[in-house]
This record gives C-alpha cells, structure tokens and sequence, in this order.
C-alpha cells in the first residue's frame, strides 16, 4: 500500500524500485481519485511495481485510465501492462479530474497534470529533491522558465513530484527552481564576460558544487543553458571547445 500527503487522501503515492542518482529513490507512480481512479506515471517495467499499483487501484474501485506526464521510459514503460486505456493529455484537456497544462522543458511532450483543488503532478517540471535535467533537445531552457513560470500562474496547494518527497509549499518551490536557473546563468555570464571560452573550465566553475557523478548531466545542462544565451543574442562569437 502507498502512503498519501495529509489532508488529500485521493492521492496515493507508490514508489517504482528504481533508484539512482537521476531518479533518486525512485520514480513516483500515483493515483487518484476512485470508482474509478487514475494512475498517473506507471513508471518502469516491473512485476513488483506493476502488483502494488493493480492492487491499490482495486482497493479504489478499480483503474479508469493511465495518464503520463511525458514519454520518458522511467514515467511510462509500464504503462501497457495497467491493463487501462493509456493517454497523453493534450494541453487543457480533462481525464479522472486531472487536466493538462503544456510544461516542455525537460521534454517536449512534457504536462503538467492538475486538480481543480490545486492539486499538481508535476512529473519532471519540479523534483521534490536537487534540480531536474534540461537538455537542450528538451524544449529549450527558455520553454523550462516559462513552464515553471505558467506553473506558478496556477492556483496550488499541493505538487506531487515525479521524483522525491511531496511539496507543500509550491509557490517557494516554484521560486527556489527560478532563482536556481537565474543563478547558473549569472555565473556562466560573468565567467563568459571575463574571457573565459572552454567548456570543460566553464563547467567546473559555474557546476563547481556538482557531485562527479552527475557531471555529465551538468555539461548537458551547460549546453542548454549556452543555447539559451545564444538564442538571445548573448553569447560570444569566439565561444570554442
């Protein structure tokens, strides 16, 4: 059985045994609502993980529909074997009292999906621990910032993460996550400023605080952060290797 946030208990919580340094302890699957619920990011293929979501969905009167956030195979490989329709919502369409709001960044396909009660999946957009991933090819940084940016136009009480632990204050959440992005690029801008033209030293000073093991992530950060520049107007020319 999953564990539910106080105060909402039509959100369930199961965590998929995936653990590592992008999905911390594990992907989130949740579900919500009843006769019938949804189940929101079924996560990766596994017969654990497929029993515990069949099992919870039962106790709730059974499982309507499977909704993804995005396509990645950590939210959605599992999803053929719920054994329920799956569907990718398109931005403002409604499904088991969830609707879609548009949030590439992280990926094209990219949803946010929200309850009328303020309630918001928020798959990869927000974390509930560190900072999410922004490649280049996943919408563009600036498509991040205006997601996060649509996101805090909403109203929210509730984001449940499809990483890590539940977020209760969204609108410090949402500004922890700006401020974070802003604060990158000021320092790859002052670096930037002063001369300073390698990646590989452009990286170890402004992501100087990431661990090693997520180093390569950070370079793919670094990218999206320098196309961003780019697409601006804001980047030098003379930028090489």
């Amino acid at each position: 059985m999953g564990s539910s946030p106080r105060g909402y208990p039509q959100v369930e919580r199961l965590v998929a045994p995936n653990p590592g340094p992008m999905t911390l302890d594990g992907t989130n699957t949740y579900l919500y609502g009843a006769d019938p619920c949804v189940v929101v990011d079924p996560g990766p293929r596994s017969a654990a993980h497929l029993e515990a979501i069949l099992s919870s969905g039962e106790r709730r009167g059974g499982i309507g529909a499977v909704l993804l956030t995005h396509s990645h195979a950590d939210h959605s490989e599992g999803a053929a074997d719920i054994g329920a329709e799956v569907v990718a919502l398109a931005c403002g369409s409604k499904r088991g009292g969830l609707w879609a709001l548009a949030t590439p960044g992280h990926a094209p396909d990219h949803v946010c999906l929200l309850s009328d009660d303020g309630v918001c999946f928020s798959g990869d957009l927000i974390l509930g621990s560190g900072s999410t991933l922004v490649p280049p090819d996943g919408g563009s940084l600036s498509a991040y910032m205006e997601s996060l940016h649509r996101l805090r136009g909403e109203r929210l009480s509730l984001i449940c993460p499809g990483h890590g632990t539940w977020i209760t204050k969204p609108k410090d959440k949402i500004d922890e996550y700006l401020e974070h992005r802003r604060s990158r690029e000021r320092s790859l801008l002052t670096a930037l400023e002063r001369g300073e033209r390698s990646r590989s030293k452009l990286l170890d000073e402004v992501w100087s605080d990431v661990p090693a093991r997520l180093r390569p992530a950070a370079g793919v950060v670094m990218e999206a952060h320098l196309e961003k520049l780019a697409s601006e107007g804001r980047l030098p020319d003379d930028l090489v290797n």
